[in-house]
């Protein structure tokens, strides 16, 4: 029994070490042929770039099976980074969905070999529309891409399978062709973090970027405000009807004076038996932070973290400072900011 454990356990070794080895061999043969792509880096590619910036429409990327699969990938990263730009099947094209591509339109056909059948279809229909063609293929002798106005050589030495039929290394060339369009299509037309945000809204960089703090602070009722001639027990009342730990002291013309928060009633409770009816000028801290009410949330955050505070009232932009707003840390972590 002892003998049967030990041979297993030498067989399981053998084992880890053959798909360890497999494992780095796929790795080095996909990334070979991601750095053979940068040799092929020439003027057709700075030509395709320039065929993209100019679209007055929109970017078809087209292609079947796996390209097909990568093909999607490019069309999402283009639309992403400011191209708009959608997936075509081209078995799908070639039963009316053609009909979703104008004369202002650029179409990427990936395909390794270059001969796919239902792509080779739907090339009169381009042609006949005037449409520029940017081919990605393994095969630059191809049927495709002789129609190509740019032809982007994506060709592998080897495929990562091992039995050389899986489509693997060579989609691994065609998503990195298709990344390096998207991107210097990106710096060409100087797409910025502002522009990305504004294209996912619901991502946390969107949300760093286009979060306003008018667009999370409280206002009107839910506003904690008091008068400075109120007593520190009216202040209690106010700061634990509005739930926000703190309240803003204003005077006669209704100007933010100072705030009180729930630190500053821990603290004076300490050193004074009698806070309660002292007045909230008396207790307030005077000055507060504040902050515009057309900030960045982000800027609110970072404001609060400089000064170790929880909160920032927002003032008018009147030259007067009354109160409009008042936002709270719990504010911008509930709204994923961090």
């Amino acid at each position: 029994m002892g003998l049967y454990v030990t041979h297993r356990r030498h067989v399981a070794t053998g084992d880890r070490m053959t798909i360890l080895t497999h494992a780095k061999e796929i790795f080095r043969k996909e990334a070979n042929a991601i750095l053979a792509l940068i040799d092929r880096i020439d003027e057709d590619f700075v030509k395709a770039v320039n065929i993209l910036q100019s679209c007055a429409g929109k970017v078809i990327v087209t292609g079947i099976g796996k390209s097909g699969i990568i093909s999607q990938k490019i069309a999402s990263t283009l639309s992403c980074s400011g191209t708009p730009a959608f997936f075509l099947h081209p078995a799908e094209g070639i039963h009316g969905d053609i009909g979703m591509v104008s004369k202002d339109d650029v179409v990427i056909a990936v395909s390794n070999s270059g001969e796919t059948d239902e792509l080779l279809k739907i090339l009169p229909v381009i042609k006949r529309l005037g449409i520029k063609l940017i081919v990605l293929t393994g095969n630059p002798d191809s049927v495709l891409s002789k129609s190509g106005d740019v032809v982007l050589d994506i060709s592998v030495p080897e495929e990562a399978c091992p039995l050389g039929l899986i489509p693997t290394a060579s989609t691994t060339a065609a998503m990195a062709m298709g990344d390096a369009l998207a991107l210097a299509l990106l710096e060409r037309r100087g797409f910025r973090e502002e522009d990305f945000a504004l294209l996912h809204p619901g991502g946390a960089l969107g949300r760093k970027l286009l979060l306003r703090v008018e667009d999370l602070m409280h206002v009107k009722d839910a506003l904690p405000l008091v008068s400075e001639q109120d007593p520190m027990k009216a202040v209690l009342i106010e700061m634990t009807s509005k739930r926000l730990g703190l309240a803003g002291v204003v005077n006669e013309g209704g100007e933010l004076t100072g705030i009180i928060t729930d630190g500053d009633l821990r603290r004076g409770l300490e050193r004074d038996e009698n806070l309660l009816a002292r007045s909230a000028r008396e207790v307030m801290t005077v000055n507060p932070k504040t902050i515009e009410k057309n900030a960045l949330a982000q800027q609110a955050l970072q404001k609060m973290e400089q000064y170790a505070i929880t909160a920032l009232f927002i003032v008018s932009e009147s030259g007067k400072k009354r109160p409009e707003g008042v936002i709270h840390l719990h504010d911008i972590l509930k709204a994923g900011i961090v």
